[in-house]
């Protein structure tokens, strides 16, 4: 299908957990890897595609290359809890995979050690998690990815279904981040209205694509790991808002959405891969999961056609390379001024290739597409 097979074949051949061809950010800088959300992005897709096909080796890599890093005693490798940083939770996810599926202590242990993390947080005054310890008093549309699908599935597997705080968080986001009038969220907020980025809300400037696309995501895989049906309810209706209030962006010459959401025809500005994969995901289980309508499957997998059209492309020498990714963006911190949530410092970021960002969601719409097709 699409030729994407032999990409992640190709991947898979050449990757171990020193050296993962996806994590682009190490490679530029030349750092080694180490536990982080691009890895965890790539295993929880690789595992997605395990359990809906079947194939032992998807399985096999992961749990290889979670145990690089966790030791028999629930210790892992490089990693830090005291950076308060919600990205090093990501990782985590899988890790309830691999225990339901071997029954190794190791991962439960590894599993209360990060939860050791989120259960001392610093929070804002409205009770979300900080994005990192670098970012004080900041939510980041990015952060409800990268903790709270952990979070839901620790109050599911070992918190008893309280799903209060994480629908909370959620609910805050929701209410502080939605502009009514564009339909879409600001990419991070801070609390204080101290950061140099923000407005006189505390709100950052700009519709970044990738943050909507991980909040999507987030809410999408949510549902699907809550055990409450009056949660999972609240939760539907935030999603589909946001659903609703995306498809307007969609470029219908592309299929694809634009790096800052609501200036297509700015200049510089790009379709982009990854957050155009997210959104694609997200309509796509969404339709699954039965939250939205039929026609979102087809809206979905539409746009990942029109990213695999223009940005999945096979060389003269064999090399298969999925272009068009912002490799990575963000706010600050203070010592950091280019990063101040414009228009224009959304666009000046590096664009690449094979970054895990997007071939992770990639490998998921791949999925969503084979598990349709089941």
């Amino acid at each position: 299908m699409y030729g994407i097979q032999p990409y992640i074949d190709k991947l898979l051949d050449e990757s171990t957990p020193s050296c993962p061809l996806w994590n682009i950010e190490s490679i530029r800088v030349g750092k080694s890897p180490v536990w982080n959300y691009i890895d965890g992005c790539m295993m929880s897709a690789l595992y997605q595609l395990y359990i809906i096909t079947g194939e032992k080796r998807y399985f096999n890599f992961v749990k290889n290359y979670i145990d690089y890093y966790v030791e028999q005693n629930g210790t892992i490798r490089t990693y830090n809890k005291e950076k308060f940083n919600l990205d090093d939770v990501n990782e985590g996810r899988v890790l309830f995979d691999l225990y339901g599926a071997t029954g190794e202590e190791k991962y439960k242990k590894a599993i209360f050690n990060i939860y050791d993390q989120l259960a001392n947080q610093p929070r804002t005054h409205t009770g979300n998690f900080w994005h990192k310890k670098i970012y004080p008093n900041q939510i980041w549309l990015d952060g409800i990815y990268m903790a709270q699908p952990f979070y839901c599935r620790y109050k599911t597997a070992f918190g008893g279904c309280d799903y209060s705080d994480m629908l909370k968080q959620i609910e805050n986001v929701h209410s502080l981040m939605y502009d009514k009038k564009k339909k879409l969220y600001y990419h991070g907020i801070d609390c204080s209205k101290k950061a140099f980025w923000a407005d006189e809300k505390g709100l950052s400037k700009s519709f970044w694509l990738r943050s909507i696309g991980w909040y999507l995501v987030a809410l999408a895989d949510l549902m699907e790991y809550c055990h409450s049906k009056e949660v999972v309810t609240k939760l539907a209706k935030i999603f589909r808002e946001a659903i609703a209030g995306i498809v307007p962006y969609i470029d219908h010459k592309t299929n694809m959405l634009y790096q800052v959401v609501d200036k297509p025809k700015m200049a510089g500005n790009y379709p982009e891969t990854s957050g155009s994969l997210m959104v694609s995901y997200a309509m796509m289980k969404g339709s699954r999961l039965g939250v939205l309508d039929v026609k979102y499957h087809e809206m979905g997998k539409k746009i990942f056609e029109g990213v695999v059209s223009k940005y999945l492309k096979v060389y003269d020498d064999g090399q298969i390379k999925l272009g068009g990714i912002c490799l990575v963006a963000g706010l600050g911190p203070e010592d950091n001024k280019r990063r101040d949530g414009t228009y224009e410092y959304y666009i000046s970021e590096p664009v690449v290739e094979n970054d895990a960002k997007g071939v992770a969601p990639l490998v998921m719409c791949y999925a969503e597409i084979k598990n349709w097709q089941k």
